[in-house]
C-alpha cells in the first residue's frame, strides 16, 4: 500500500471518528467537552493525514484516543487524565524507539516503511562502541600571524600619516591620503615574511625623527624595537608574541569547530588538539554524512567586504601584456565589460567599459585546480600598491527549466586591500528564501554589531553606484553595485542563480559556520582514518550483560521487599528507561559509555524516588491509614525530598552541558534528561498505578507493602 493510500485511509477514518465523537458529545450531556475536544483531535488527524503531517497527525491521534479513554467510566475522571497522559508519552516513546528497535534487532521488531520514512532520528552507538571517522586538519598558523602583522600595518601607515600632517582622527586613512603618504614612505608587508613591517624613508634623517619614543612605545608590545639603517626600518613580530598568536589560534579553532559540531547535531563527537594539529572523531557509518563534516569543518568562513578599483587599467595593461607572451594559460582570455564607478558632480552615474581576465576549466581539471593555475600565472605582474586580485567562479545554465548551472572557469576583480569590514563585525546569519525572485531562490542574510552596522553605513554612503565586493574564504561570492546608504546594520550574501535546491543546502551550510564564527587560520586535512570501536566486542558484550544483571539484581529486589509495591517501583523504573531511550533517540544521539554511565544513574535516582514513596505510604499504614489515604500522605510527603534530590542533579548536568564538551556533554544531557523522566515516573507513572491499586480495596484492606 503506497503512502498516499495510507493517508487517504486516515483521513477518511480520521474524519468518520469526528463525525461519531460530535454526536456522542451532542447525546451525553455529562460527556460534552471531553467527547468534542475529541472530535476537534480526529479531525485535526485526519487533516494532517490529508496533507502528510506525520507529527501532527500522530498527536491528535493520541488525543483523540486519550479523549476517548477520559469519557469512560474507569475510576475517577482526574485518574483517567492521568493515565491517558502516561498511555500517551508511551505511545510517543514506542514511535521515537520504533525504527532504532527495528534497526537494533535486524527487522525481528518490524517497522513499517510508512512510520520508518518519516521518523529521520535513530539511537547510534557511538564511537567507543561502534567506531567511526578520526580527522585531523592542521591550522595554519602562519595566516594568524600575518593577519595580526596586517592590522599592525594599517595602524603605522595611519601613525606615519599623523606625523607626517596629512591624517588625524581615529578612522583609516583615505586612498587619496595613503597616495601623499607614500611620496615620504614606503610601508611593505611582503607575504613571505609573515612576521615583519619594513619601512623606508625617502628622506633617510625621517627614520629617526617620525620613529619617536611614542611611535616606539606604541609598537613596542608585539614588535619590539625596530632595526634602522639608512631609512630602512624592519619591525618584526616577537618570538614570544608568535608563540601567543599560535596557541589562541589553535585554541580558537578548537573552539570554533566544537561549536560547528554542536550544531551539525553531533553531540557524542570529540574535538582536541595536539600541537598545531585538531583532531575530530565523529561516530558512525555514513560516509555521505561524513562528506558533510568534512566540508563544514574545513570552511574557514573568513568573510569580508571590500570595494572594487573599477577605475584602475591593470587587466588593460595586462592584456597588453599578454599579446607579446607565448606561454599562456590555457583557456585565457581578456572580455570587457561596462560598469558603474560612481556618481559625478552632478550626481550623475558615470560608467566605463572595464577589462578583465577569465580562464576556462580544462578537461578533467577541477576548478580548485583551475584556479590555482591562473593565480600562480597571474602572481607574475605587480599589482598597485594597496590592491590585490580577487577570484569569482564562472557559471553557464545548462537547464533552462531549473536554472541548474555548471561552473566554467574564474574571473578576476581587482580589490583594494583592505577590508572594510570583516566577519568579527557579524553578530547573526540566517538562511532567508529571496523575496519576489518566484524561482525559489535563496539568500543568507547579516545583522552586524552596532560597530558593525556604523561602518556599514559609512562605507556604502561613501561609495553609492560602486561595486562592493562579498569575500567569503579568499573567494568572491558577489559584487552588487551599492545603489544607496544602507543604514540598520543588516547585508545579504546571495547564493547566485543555480538549481534552487543547492542553493538551500550553500545557504543552510553558510549560515551554520557564520554563526559559529570564521576560524582564526584556514586549516588543511593532514590525516584521516576510519577506526573501529576502542572498546573489543567482548567488552562490550560484557558490559551490557553486567548491567542487565545488575538492574534485574535491583527490580528482584524492589519485588522480594516492597512486594506489590515493587512490581509498581519496578514498572515506574522501567517507564523512566524507556521514555529517556525515547527522548535521547529523538536527538539523534550516540550511545558511548559516558551515556550508558548517565542512564545507570538516573535509574538509580528513579529506584531511590521509588524507595522514598514507598517508605512514606509504609509509615502512613503503621500509622493506621486507609489503603487510599496512606497513598496520598505518602506522595504530598515524599514530594519535597524527591524534587530537592532531583534539582540539584538537574543544576550539575546544566553545568556540565554549559561548559563540557564531546563525551562530557553527552553525560551531561542522559543525565538531564533522566532526571526529569525519574521525576514525571516516580510522581505520575507510580501514582496512576497505586491509585489503580488502592481504588480496588476495600476501606478495612491494608496495603501489601513488604
Amino acid at each position: 500500500m503506497s503512502p498516499e493510500q495510507v493517508n487517504q485511509i486516515i483521513a477518511y477514518g480520521c474524519a468518520g471518528l469526528a463525525v461519531i465523537f460530535a454526536a456522542l458529545g451532542y447525546v451525553k450531556r455529562p460527556k460534552r467537552s471531553v467527547l468534542w475536544v475529541g472530535a476537534i483531535c480526529a479531525a485535526s488527524a485526519g487533516g494532517s493525514g490529508y496533507y502528510d503531517s506525520f507529527w501532527p497527525m500522530t498527536c491528535f491521534l493520541i488525543g483523540t484516543a486519550w479523549a476517548a479513554f477520559a469519557a469512560t467510566n474507569l475510576v475517577s475522571f482526574n485518574w483517567r487524565l492521568r493515565s491517558g497522559l502516561v498511555g500517551s508519552l508511551f505511545i510517543l516513546g514506542y514511535l521515537a524507539l520504533w525504527p532504532t528497535l527495528d534497526g537494533m534487532s535486524q527487522g525481528k521488531i518490524f517497522c513499517p516503511s510508512y512510520v520508518k520514512d518519516r521518523i529521520d532520528f535513530r539511537l547510534v552507538a557511538g564511537l567507543d562502541l561502534r567506531g567511526g571517522l578520526r580527522l585531523v586538519y592542521t591550522v595554519d598558523v602562519s595566516e594568524a600571524i600575518k593577519d595580526k602583522r596586517d592590522r599592525y600595518y594599517d595602524d603605522m601607515r595611519t601613525e606615519l600619516a599623523k606625523g607626517y600632517d596629512l591624517h588625524s582622527g581615529d578612522e583609516l586613512p583615505t586612498d587619496e591620503t595613503l597616495e601623499k603618504l607614500r611620496a615620504f614612505v614606503t610601508v611593505t608587508s611582503v607575504r613571505s615574511q609573515v612576521n615583519q613591517i619594513t619601512l623606508d624613508f625617502k628622506n633617510p634623517d625621517d627614520a629617526t625623527t617620525k620613529i619617536d619614543p611614542r611611535f616606539r612605545e606604541y609598537f613596542r608590545g608585539d614588535l619590539g624595537d625596530p632595526e634602522i639603517r639608512d631609512g630602512h626600518v624592519v619591525y618584526t613580530i616577537r618570538e614570544s608574541a608568535e608563540t601567543a598568536i599560535r596557541s589562541r589560534a589553535v585554541a580558537q579553532a578548537k573552539e570554533i569547530i566544537l561549536r560547528r559540531v554542536d550544531e551539525l547535531g553531533l553531540r557524542e563527537a570529540t574535538v582536541s588538539t595536539r600541537d598545531e594539529d585538531i583532531i575530530i572523531e565523529v561516530p558512525g557509518q555514513d560516509e555521505a554524512s561524513f562528506q558533510n563534516i568534512r566540508d563544514i569543518i574545513s570552511r574557514t568562513a573568513r568573510l569580508e567586504f571590500k570595494l572594487l578599483d573599477d577605475e584602475s587599467d591593470f587587466f588593460a595593461e595586462i592584456k597588453t601584456k599578454a599579446g607579446t607572451m607565448t606561454d599562456l594559460p590555457p583557456g585565457l582570455d581578456f572580455p570587457n565589460e561596462t560598469v558603474q564607478v560612481g556618481l559625478d558632480d552632478e550626481e550623475e552615474i558615470k560608467q566605463r567599459v572595464f577589462t578583465y581576465a577569465t580562464i576556462t576549466k580544462q578537461g578533467e581539471e577541477t576548478m580548485n585546480e583551475a584556479r590555482d593555475r591562473f593565480r600562480a600565472w597571474m602572481e607574475q605582474f605587480e599589482v598597485p600598491p594597496d590592491r590585490e586580485v580577487g577570484y569569482a567562479k564562472t557559471t553557464t545554465t545548462v537547464d533552462a527549466a531549473t536554472l541548474a548551472q555548471e561552473e566554467t572557469g574564474w574571473r578576476t576583480y581587482l580589490l583594494k586591500d583592505r577590508a572594510e569590514i570583516t566577519g568579527d563585525l557579524v553578530r547573526d546569519a540566517a538562511a532567508q528564501p529571496e523575496q519576489g525572485g518566484g524561482l525559489g531562490g535563496w539568500l543568507v542574510r547579516l545583522t552586524f554589531t552596532d560597530q558593525g552596522g556604523s561602518i556599514f553605513e559609512r562605507i556604502t554612503g561613501a561609495n553609492i553606484k560602486r561595486r562592493f565586493a562579498v569575500i567569503l574564504d579568499e573567494q568572491i561570492e558577489s559584487s552588487p553595485v551599492i545603489q544607496d546608504r544602507i543604514p540598520g546594520g543588516n547585508a545579504v550574501i546571495t547564493m547566485g542563480a543555480g538549481d534552487p535546491e543547492a542553493q538551500l543546502r550553500d545557504a543552510r551550510d553558510l549560515e551554520l559556520v557564520l554563526r559559529s564564527g570564521a576560524l582564526p587560520a584556514p586549516i588543511s586535512p593532514s590525516n584521516e582514518q576510519r577506526i573501529g570501536p576502542t572498546l573489543g566486542a567482548d567488552s562490550v558484550r560484557l558490559g551490557v550483560r553486567g548491567g542487565a544483571v545488575g538492574g534485574v539484581l535491583v527490580l528482584v529486589f524492589m519485588i522480594l521487599y516492597y512486594r506489590r509495591a515493587g512490581i509498581i517501583a519496578d514498572i515506574s523504573v522501567s517507564m523512566n528507561l524507556f521514555l529517556q531511550l525515547a527522548i535521547l533517540a529523538s536527538f539523534s544521539a550516540s550511545m558511548t559509555l559516558p551515556g550508558i554511565a548517565g542512564l545507570a544513574l538516573t535509574v538509580g535516582m528513579s529506584v531511590d524516588a521509588n524507595v522514598l514513596i514507598n517508605e512514606r505510604i509504609r509509615e502512613e499504614v503503621r500509622n493506621g491509614k486507609s489503603a487510599r489515604a496512606a497513598v496520598d500522605l505518602g506522595y504530598s510527603k515524599a514530594l519535597s525530598a524527591i524534587i530537592d534530590g532531583h534539582v540539584t542533579t538537574l543544576i550539575s548536568g546544566l553545568i556540565l552541558a554549559q561548559y563540557g564538551s564531546g563525551p562530557i556533554k553527552g553525560f551531561a544531557v542522559t543525565l538531564i534528561v533522566g532526571t526529569m523522566t525519574s521525576v514525571f515516573c516516580g510522581v505520575v507513572v507510580s501514582r496512576v498505578l497505586f491509585d489503580l491499586w488502592s481504588r480496588r480495596m476495600t476501606r478495612q484492606a491494608k496495603l501489601e507493602m513488604g
